[in-house]
């Protein structure tokens, strides 16, 4: 049964390289619809996971890991369909790509692993970027990308703050308050 919720997150493995290709074929609102169904697969393989009680620490792993492959297709796959755009959203645009590469490179420097904290803020900040670009690259209003690419901001600072404070790799930290109460952290 474990395996219903890590065969969700692999579904984002699969998006990767079909987002890049749809990316690359100009087919935007293909790619735009491949990766709302990404965003939503990350929400819901972990709302399986904790409803039928399926967390593990392969879960934990695969879902950061699928997590960091579609948001760095995004970047490209962005140049490759709306380089005007991204040209134009820059700032906004590298502070997305700082925040979800140093928390993995911290992690990755202090415990040789990607980190999987999956706190409260990164699940609000994924929740608003997966509804944001969306919305942003289809046309709409710039200004929802710009309070998400904030967010997201915000929540790597807690994730970096979270490694800092840990002495050893944990999963599944809600915040950063709750990785200082943690006992021997």
């Amino acid at each position: 049964m474990s395996q219903l919720a890590n065969s969700i997150t692999g579904l984002r493995f699969v998006c990767a390289p079909a987002l890049l290709w749809l990316a690359w074929n100009d087919y935007a609102v293909g790619f735009l619809a491949l990766l709302g169904a990404a965003f939503v697969s990350d929400a819901v393989d972990g709302f399986v996971a904790r409803k039928f009680r399926l967390e593990s620490e392969l879960g934990a792993k695969l879902d950061s890991t699928a997590d960091w492959v579609i948001y760095s297709v995004i970047p490209i796959a962005a140049w490759w369909l709306w380089p005007e755009l991204v040209r134009r959203e820059l700032f906004s645009v590298a502070l997305v790509i700082v925040s979800y590469t140093v928390p993995v490179a911290w992690g990755r420097i202090k415990f040789g692993v990607f980190t999987s904290y999956h706190t409260r803020s990164v699940k609000l900040a994924a929740g608003l970027m997966g509804f944001t670009v969306i919305v942003f690259f289809a046309g709409g209003p710039v200004w929802p990308f710009r309070v998400a690419a904030v967010m997201c901001v915000i929540a790597a600072l807690e994730e970096i703050a979270i490694t800092a404070v840990l002495s050893k790799q944990k999963r599944d930290i809600p915040s950063l308050w709750h990785a200082l109460k943690e006992p021997h952290r």
